[in-house]
């Protein structure tokens, strides 16, 4: 490219919306690719590099302040090459630069990260968040961040070679977490168990004090949990019951906000996204279909559930059927604004007799709970009370509370509404595929089963290119190869939907992927998984970790994808993989098992494999089939919803690879039923299949 063709901005093309929205600033902000390095190394300019996301409220704070300012601008345009990047398209640098910002600042980052780097080897030699246009709440003004960096870039180039070494040296200490020794199973689980028991809320859940995330991967695994079961499953439901009835849930449009910033879930940060979403569906599906649990509490969870689904219906789900990353937290320049009501506008929108219920009932009868000026709906006063009080029964009541939220939700549509990120994701896709496969069978729901259909047929055309899976749909300059997230989250949904629909297609798509897994994202050092491959260019660093984050651990999904695939096809080298990235987590095991229970579940199943029946069967057959393995989860449903995996193969189904190439079809059909590596004889009538899942459970 022309040296001319950097000193404008290039951002207008871009697939990202987070950067789009910044192709108007004045700033000569460039995309992360080739080019773009390749001139700031040519002219030995160094870069500034700012990450961010399109929901992230003080990103655009920073942008209004900032890279809108035309005098900012002209610094910027005059000391830097400027790249706006999306932290979601490249989760690989953000790691690589937040890690960056801990090793030279001694404190956490977040975003917006702003990160200046030495154009010839792209070490950062300054990392900062958020900064405003003058020095306030203790930060410096970026104008004088701009000077004084640029001044420090001129005259300490050899003292920045020193600490780019260093650095260096840093991160891979960072992220070497190497085994030791084997792990002793029920002792890291009681240790995380006794760690996050430590930090609870025993009033409103999750963890003590504020802000309050939804840690879907940690309530599974308390609802997962053999030992110590009561106070596992106390603490899960109690967090779920208060998420859904307070302020974290949106209780006229359905779905989830990103976290509460205090301590009793009232008042949420509002972005809503994907993510979080399609991870606390099956939470609550889970939680809905749980014969223990109390019958109140089965309604709220399947409510919460139900409301996921309609909201990714309406407001998330692309033309195609993927569906779509984020909702903003801001509309019309304001935080909350498009979900916050005042008196004045519910009494406008309700007729009177409805006044007083809809006060009771969303938390309006008390003061403003949003700034002292406006209310955000809460949830959390039951049925019954509310029928107790209005002297109706609790079913007129529940009737009436639904029209009134029909009569909000539409009087809100008119609204202007919050900026919608529509990226289509492989990872955060496949969490949605996942979580919507899981609860078609857990509440028996057929529009999940479309839904989770839909999307994976749609990154099947958009992201399953030529062999090679992207992570993002977009036009082909601005694809970027799948990371280590996208492939083993998509393998373990492959396994949810080939046990709604068993497609030959889709086990082979999943073969495919868990052959990258194994070959090309392997970590030779460690054993482990590295997140990126050499063909991402990752600076630095591939960092690589067994922590959750907002995702599930990618590594951790991969071993409990790997293992539940090499056991439905008989395959040692899927198994003897997942045993080998175990044992390289062992070190992540011992000293934070509480951060790491994703992993926690992939070394139960290690230890514990789940039952997996495989039904082959002609198509005639299938649907009485169909009904003896509900009838068999049915009938073990005290040991958990989902302790058993279900694949009904229609004999037609042609030449299949492993074991299952020796699963045959009787003329009536037969089910194999297997835990780990012992199977039982099979089983050829309907009727006796329960018992057979029964002596497999109990094994």
């Amino acid at each position: 490219m022309n040296p001319d063709d950097f000193a404008r901005n290039r951002l207008a093309g871009a697939s990202s919306p987070y950067l789009r929205q910044h192709a108007g600033n004045p700033v000569h902000w460039q995309p992360w690719d080739d080019a773009t390095l390749a001139h700031a190394r040519a002219s030995d300019t160094p870069i500034l590099l700012s990450i961010g996301y399109s929901a992230c409220h003080w990103c655009h704070v920073m942008a209004h302040e900032c890279f809108e300012d035309a005098s900012i601008a002209d610094a910027m345009n005059r000391g830097f090459v400027s790249i706006k990047l999306d932290r979601e398209e490249r989760p690989d640098i953000d790691r690589v630069y937040q890690l960056a910002q801990q090793a030279l600042s001694g404190r956490g980052g977040g975003w917006p990260l702003t990160a200046f780097l030495d154009p010839q080897d792209l070490a950062p030699f300054f990392v900062g968040t958020y900064f405003p246009p003058t020095p306030r709440h203790g930060l410096p003004g970026f104008p004088e961040v701009l000077q004084r960096v640029r001044a420090y870039f001129d005259t300490h180039r050899d003292a920045l070679r020193t600490q780019a070494g260093q650095l260096r040296e840093w991160l891979q200490q960072a992220q070497a977490d190497t085994a030791n020794g084997t792990v002793d199973g029920a002792a890291v689980q009681a240790t995380a168990l006794q760690r996050i028991a430590a930090r609870f809320d025993a009033r409103h859940g999750g963890n003590a004090g504020a802000p309050k995330f939804p840690r879907a991967t940690e309530l599974e695994w308390l609802l997962d949990a053999r030992d110590n079961r009561a106070q596992a499953l106390e603490m899960a439901r109690l967090t779920l019951a208060n998420m859904a009835a307070r302020g974290l849930q949106d209780h006229l449009g359905g779905g989830f906000y990103r976290y509460c910033v205090d301590a009793d879930w009232s008042i949420p940060h509002f972005e809503k996204m994907l993510y979080d979403n399609t991870q606390l569906l099956p939470v609550y599906a889970r939680l809905a279909s749980d014969p223990s649990a109390e019958p109140a509490l089965r309604d709220t969870a399947l409510a919460a559930a139900r409301g996921i689904v309609d909201w990714l219906d309406h407001a998330m789900t692309a033309p195609d059927g993927a569906f779509y990353s984020s909702l903003d937290a801001d509309s019309e320049h304001s935080e909350g604004k498009y979900y916050l009501w005042t008196r004045e506008a519910i009494q406008a929108a309700l007729d009177p007799d409805e006044v007083a219920l809809a006060e009771a009932a969303f938390g309006l009868d008390a003061p403003p709970n949003f700034e002292e000026r406006a209310w955000h709906l809460l949830r959390d006063v039951p049925i019954a009370t509310l029928a107790q009080r209005f002297n109706r029964p609790p079913a007129v009541i529940a009737e009436q509370l639904e029209g009134i939220r029909r009569r909000l939700r539409s009087v809100r549509r008119q609204r202007v509404p919050p900026a919608r990120d529509d990226k289509r994701l492989t990872a955060w896709n496949a969490l949605a595929i996942s979580g919507l496969a899981r609860s078609a069978r857990l509440l028996d729901d057929p529009r999940c089963a479309d839904m989770a259909r839909r999307a994976l047929d749609a990154l099947r055309s958009a992201v399953w290119l030529d062999g090679q899976l992207y992570a993002n749909a977009a036009a082909p300059v601005w694809r970027i190869p799948g990371f280590l997230d996208d492939h083993a989250l998509l393998l373990d949904a492959l396994l949810e939907v080939l046990q709604l629909t068993f497609e030959p297609r889709d086990l082979a798509w999943a073969l495919a992927l868990a052959d990258v897994l194994v070959d090309r994202f392997n970590d030779a050092d460690s054993g482990g998984f590295r997140f990126s491959t050499p063909q991402h260019a990752t600076p630095l660093a591939s960092v690589g970790n067994w922590t959750d984050d907002a995702l599930p651990n990618g590594g951790a999904v991969a071993i409990r994808a790997l293992l539940r695939l090499g056991h439905l096809l008989g395959d040692t080298r899927y198994l003897d993989r997942a045993a080998q990235a175990l044992h390289a987590a062992t070190g992540a095991l011992q000293r934070y098992p509480d951060a790491c229970c994703m992993l926690l579940r992939a070394l139960t199943e290690s230890i514990h494999p789940r039952p997996q029946v495989v039904v082959r069967c002609p198509a005639a057959r299938a649907a009485d089939w169909q009904a003896a393995l509900r009838s068999a989860v049915r009938a073990n449903a005290d040991a958990g919803a989902e302790s058993l995996e279900t694949f009904l193969i229609p004999a037609e189904a042609g030449e299949l690879p492993g074991v299952l190439a020796a699963r045959a079809a009787h003329a009536g059909g037969a089910a194999y039923v297997c835990s780990g590596l012992t199977c039982q004889a099979p089983v050829t009538a309907p009727t006796a299949l329960a018992d057979a899942v029964r002596v497999a459970m109990a094994t």
